[in-house]
């Protein structure tokens, strides 16, 4: 988002299919874990379980603690090629992204029936929203700008993303496999 409040329209386009390759390969490294995780105990995946929910918790704690960074919110010219290579590299290197995977997808996997069908449903059905989230914020961040650019805005959005990964923390924790 930061981005494309910088660079506008043009950066529409890279931003999207970087985060989309992004995603695309985090998927992959946490599928291939996924299957490893599913078919070794119950015990293991317990205990990534609540690794991941301790650090969903611990990231929506960090959200609600974070100070506005308005002022810091310049325009600087970039490159097309440099923009999608920095929105992959920051997607697929996420570890956030990663243990999200990890942490939701089993959810909607039924070990029972063909996993390999199951996983490429969710990662289709999931990147099929990135790319129409992605572009919503990319296309609309002008008239955005304004408000993100706000302290009280940045607030906000803070605690309520702080509020949500909290909220995924709890769901995480609860589950039965």
């Amino acid at each position: 988002m930061g981005q494309s409040l910088n660079h506008g329209k043009k950066s529409v386009v890279p931003l999207v299919t970087g985060v989309l390759s992004g995603d695309l390969i985090a998927m992959s490294l946490s599928f291939a874990g996924l299957g490893v995780l599913l078919s070794t105990s119950a015990i293991l995946f317990n205990i990534f379980k609540w690794v991941a929910a301790a650090y969903l918790f611990y990231l929506g704690i960090k959200a609600w603690r974070t100070k506005s960074n308005a002022e810091k919110l310049k325009t600087m010219p970039i490159k097309k090629g440099k923009m999608f290579k920095d929105a992959l590299l920051v997607t697929a290197l996420n570890p956030k992204g990663i243990i999200f995977f990890s942490a939701f997808f089993p959810l909607f996997i039924d070990v029972k029936e063909a996993v390999i069908a199951q996983m490429t449903i969710i990662a289709v059905s999931f990147l099929l929203v990135a790319v129409a989230s992605t572009t919503f914020y990319a296309t609309f961040s002008g008239y955005l700008g304004s408000k993100v650019k706000s302290p009280r805005f940045q607030s906000t959005f803070n605690k309520a993303n702080g509020t949500m990964l909290m909220g995924a923390g709890v769901v995480t924790a609860s589950v039965q496999k």
